[in-house]
């Protein structure tokens, strides 16, 4: 039986997204507290700490919808996600590439196929989250087929 309630996840990502989106339009034009009009240190020296990435999140929650999408998150945060399959169109538990992320307790699954991840960013790099699922349901009588979904997500993690 599928699901077709909203999950509070959805419209958490919708958002996030939305916040990442704004935030990838955004120029720097070299000004601002410690720089001159043209990028270089001023009198008074730079900032001691460095600022945030613009556009990129401390936390982002992902869905089967947001396969394709990528993301920036900035390093000590945590990306989430679940995706929703069925017991005879299991989701294979989710992989990640690279050194930016390293798995985290992402809690349990509720219903059989689907798929729950988390992770927490380490260092600045880039990874890539990937899961796939037959595109025919499976099991004992069924005609099955060769055809796999792919969901995927690249994580570009940059520094705090």
């Amino acid at each position: 039986m599928r699901r077709t309630t909203l999950q509070r996840t959805t419209v958490t990502a919708a958002a996030a997204a939305t916040l990442l989106l704004a935030g990838c339009g955004a120029e720097h034009d070299g000004t601002g507290p410690g720089r001159d009009g043209d990028g270089s240190p001023s009198a008074s020296g730079p900032r001691s700490a460095p600022e945030p990435v613009p556009g990129c999140a401390d936390h982002a929650e992902l869905t089967t919808a947001d396969s394709g999408q990528t993301l920036c998150l900035r390093a000590g945060g945590q990306v989430r996600l679940t995706l929703d399959g069925t017991e005879d169109r299991p989701w294979t538990p989710v992989k990640s590439t690279g050194t930016a992320l390293r798995s985290t307790n992402a809690g349990i699954v509720i219903l059989p196929g689907d798929a729950v991840a988390a992770f927490d960013a380490v260092t600045p790099g880039t990874a890539r989250l990937t899961s796939t699922r037959p595109l025919c349901p499976t099991g004992p009588g069924r005609t099955g087929c060769k055809g796999t979904q792919q969901w995927t997500v690249t994580v570009k993690v940059a520094r705090p």
